[in-house]
């Protein structure tokens, strides 16, 4: 087991990093901006060490002050966390070759996977099923463009190769607006992502975001840890997510899971990761993979009893699964909601001080969260500064603690979305569960202010 860990990372994942860590027997590195030099975790820390200014370009995202940090403090291994460099194979790969382990899949896997057109051509030879679509980048050809379009079939969505986070999407509905669509969305992607290649794909009209959570080793051992429900979101970004998954026969469940099982011994794949798959008409459809941790990891934990912050660590080290597929069991339901520093309606950022910080507790009650009270919320990163995750022996009583969880929750001095969650807890159609991706934005359009 490694004796030191850097945590490439801030916010709530990072403080939930060092408590693995620290559980483990391990000594953690935190790296910081000077935005987050008075965070919880770098009060904490074994040892930490200023990587630069405020803006992620300078502080977050540069590799080698980050490979610096960890060669002065002597660091085995890096964690990456979510968001920032946890996806990048270029980083991954100069972590190794500077000697350190990356906590995280291999580099050759993150460009597979990384690359939508690649990952998509990848699952169809592991048998897991995609989305109807291009067989691989658009090519400039406008004919085939267009007969691709009528042979997939409007509605269709145009994709970058390179995306991800919902970034990169254009959906088209006629053929007059293809062509168009295609050459905006190829000059956007070459500029967010450095690769201009686009996809094309059928646009699913009413469809639900089911992912699957998986854990491997070096040795071939993998399992499949369940699935989480990511359905209510708005601009693709997830708001809340539970899991199992309300309404799905387990049958069908188990069939996509063991495939993307299947699917990750084939590529050799390490550590944590979690296949994402839009669900409709009793159909998946593959339409990507996130090589690393998922900010929604808890309610897989509570359901399955898997530490997987944990696990990821131990097989980083080349440790074995300490569990096989038959060991996993979903007990009961969990129910996450993020708390975003924003308006609740109108989404706008939040930043500042904070005033009063109240976390509910109880039963079946877990807040995971870098805040405190007289904490000041840096303008500069993502919104969000924690997550209620409840658990319950069913999905009723999961919403009920939610429900009283959140009415204890007192953030004062910012505005958060708390309000936003305690609305959707009560209505009609979410409680019933299985509600599509375009729920969240038709409700918040017929909300009356």
């Amino acid at each position: 087991m490694f004796k030191k860990i850097l945590i490439a990372n801030r916010g709530e994942i990072a403080l939930r990093i060092q408590r693995a860590c620290r559980e483990l027997g391990i000594k953690a590195v935190m790296v910081y901006s000077e935005a987050d030099r008075d965070a919880k975790y770098i009060k904490l820390a074994d040892e930490s060490v200023c990587i630069g200014p405020a803006p992620s370009k300078d502080s977050y995202l540069n590799m080698p002050a980050i490979i610096s940090a960890a060669e002065v403090t002597d660091a085995e291994a890096i964690h990456p966390g979510y968001g920032f460099l946890s996806e990048n194979a270029d980083f991954a790969e100069r972590v190794e070759k500077s000697g350190f382990k990356f906590i995280g899949p291999t580099p050759e896997s993150i460009r597979i996977m990384g690359d939508k057109v690649s990952a998509k051509q990848t699952m169809i030879k592991a048998g897991v099923p995609c989305v109807p679509g291009s067989e691989g980048a658009l090519p400039d050809d406008a004919a085939i463009i267009k007969r691709t379009a009528k042979q997939v079939g409007y509605p269709v969505i145009i994709k970058a190769a390179g995306g991800g986070g919902g970034r990169g999407m254009r959906v088209v509905h006629t053929e007059a607006a293809l062509l168009h669509a295609v050459q905006t969305t190829k000059a956007e992607a070459g500029a967010a992502f450095g690769n201009p290649e686009v996809y094309m794909e059928k646009f699913l009209q009413n469809p639900r975001h089911i992912e699957i959570q998986i854990m491997a080793d070096q040795h071939k051992n993998a399992v499949w840890l369940g699935e989480r429900d990511c359905s209510m979101q708005r601009r693709h970004q997830k708001v809340i997510e539970e899991a199992p998954a309300p309404g799905i026969p387990r049958k069908l469940i188990e069939r996509i899971g063991e495939r993307c099982v299947t699917a990750v011994k084939k590529i050799g794949y390490r550590g944590a990761g979690t296949f994402e798959f839009l669900f409709e008409n009793g159909e998946f459809y593959f339409i990507e993979m996130n090589t690393r941790v998922q900010v929604e990891h808890p309610v897989t934990e509570w359901v399955t009893g898997v530490d997987v912050v944990r696990t990821q660590i131990m097989v980083a080290a080349g440790e074995r699964l300490p569990f096989v597929q038959r060991d996993i069991q979903i007990k009961g339901h969990s129910i996450e909601c993020r708390i975003n520093a924003e308006d609740p309606y109108k989404f706008t950022p939040s930043p500042g001080r904070i005033t009063t910080w109240h976390t509910p507790g109880g039963p079946g009650v877990r807040v995971d969260s870098h805040i405190y009270a007289n904490y000041f919320v840096p303008p500069n990163y993502d919104s969000m500064i924690g997550k209620i995750i409840v658990h319950g022996d069913n999905r009723e009583q999961a919403l009920a603690r939610m429900r009283t969880a959140l009415a204890e929750t007192v953030v004062e001095g910012i505005n958060t979305n708390i309000a936003l969650h305690r609305e959707l807890m009560v209505d009609a159609k979410f409680m019933d569960g299985g509600t599509n991706i375009h729920y969240l934005e038709e409700w918040l359009s017929k909300r009356v202010r």
